[in-house]
C-alpha cells in the first residue's frame, strides 16, 4: 500500500510541474504578449510566483517519494533474498530529475528574484529580459521532463 501512495504522490507531482511549464510556456506566455509591458511583466510575476510555491513543494514531494519508492523497491527484493539492481531507465530519470531540480532552483532563486526586484523598480525591460532568461530554462526543464516521462514509457533497459 505504501508503495502505490508513494508512486501516486510521485506522478500527480510531475503531472502539476511538468504540465505547468507546458501551459505556461505554450499557452499563457504568447497570449499575454499584446499586453503593455508593465501589465504583462507584473502579471507574469504573479502568475510564476504563485507556481514556484506550488513546484517548491511538488519538488520536495517528487525527490522525497522517489527515494521512498526506491527503498521500497530494494526492501521488497531483500524481502525476497533478491539483489535488487536499479534499472537503467530508473538511473536516467533519477540524474535527470536531479538535474530540473537544480535548474528549478536557478529559476526561483536568481531569475524569479530578478524578475521581482525589476517589477518592485518599474524596470520593465530588465523585467522582460528576466522574463526572457526564465522562459529558456523553463523550456529546458520542460524538454528534460518529457525526456523522462519518454523514458519511463519505453524503458531503456
Amino acid at each position: 500500500m505504501l508503495f502505490i501512495i508513494l508512486k501516486l504522490i510521485h506522478l500527480i507531482s510531475i503531472v502539476i510541474w511538468v504540465g505547468g511549464m507546458f501551459f505556461a510556456h505554450f499557452f499563457l506566455r504568447p497570449a499575454l504578449q499584446e499586453l503593455e509591458a508593465p501589465v504583462r511583466v507584473k502579471l507574469m510575476r504573479d502568475v510564476l510566483g504563485r507556481f514556484f510555491s506550488v513546484v517548491l513543494i511538488l519538488v520536495l514531494l517528487v525527490l522525497l517519494s522517489g527515494i521512498g519508492l526506491i527503498g521500497a523497491v530494494h526492501g521488497m527484493a531483500a524481502k525476497a533474498g533478491a539483489q535488487f539492481t536499479m534499472p537503467l531507465s530508473w538511473i536516467v530519470m533519477s540524474v535527470l530529475g536531479l538535474i530540473m531540480m537544480a535548474v528549478f532552483g536557478h529559476i526561483r532563486f536568481a531569475l524569479y528574484k530578478r524578475l521581482n526586484n525589476a517589477v518592485e523598480a518599474n524596470d520593465w525591460a530588465a523585467g522582460g529580459a528576466a522574463l526572457g532568461s526564465i522562459r529558456k530554462w523553463v523550456a529546458f526543464n520542460l524538454a528534460l521532463g518529457l525526456v523522462i516521462i519518454a523514458a519511463m514509457r519505453f524503458p531503456l533497459g
